[in-house]
């Protein structure tokens, strides 16, 4: 069976915007990206919000692995930005001993898949990396908050 994705409508809007005319609500463009799998590798754990608000109230490694520019423009409270593009250069930077979990835009976006492909073939455990696959995208819809990245 094939699927149909509705068509773009424009500008691709990668991140749920504040709707100016009804407060508390987001508009989502659901045409930009490639649908990512739920699982990205048997060894790599999928999480969803509960376990990452668990995560973040821990003080646990939360991982924006966006662009600098998107993770300023909004991230989760209590989120590391580790770019995509510099996981493995920097994965001295990720806990050896606590499971980090890696966020991008959501379902849609494909830069925390790439940073996860990209850390497994480096040799880093599976079991310390789990992907919110929601991403952005699913926490905004939510109504969960966010917070300008550092």
């Amino acid at each position: 069976m094939h699927i149909d994705r509705s068509e773009p409508t424009g500008e691709p809007c990668n991140i749920p915007q504040s709707d100016p005319t009804r407060p508390g609500r987001v508009i989502v463009d659901p045409t930009w990206g490639t649908l990512q799998p739920m699982a990205i590798d048997a060894g790599v754990r999928t999480v969803g919000e509960l376990e990452v608000i668990e995560q973040l109230e821990a003080g646990r490694p939360v991982i924006d692995s966006r662009l600098a520019d998107q993770h300023h423009a909004g991230t989760l409270p209590g989120a590391s930005n580790l770019p995509h593009t510099d996981t493995v250069e920097r994965r001295h930077e990720l806990d050896p001993d606590t499971p980090s979990i890696f966020f991008c835009n959501g379902p849609q976006c494909g830069q925390s898949p790439a940073a996860i492909r990209a850390l497994l073939a480096a040799g880093h455990p599976a079991e310390l990396i789990w992907y919110y696959r929601g991403g952005l995208h699913d926490w905004m819809t939510l109504g969960l908050p966010t917070v300008a990245g550092s």
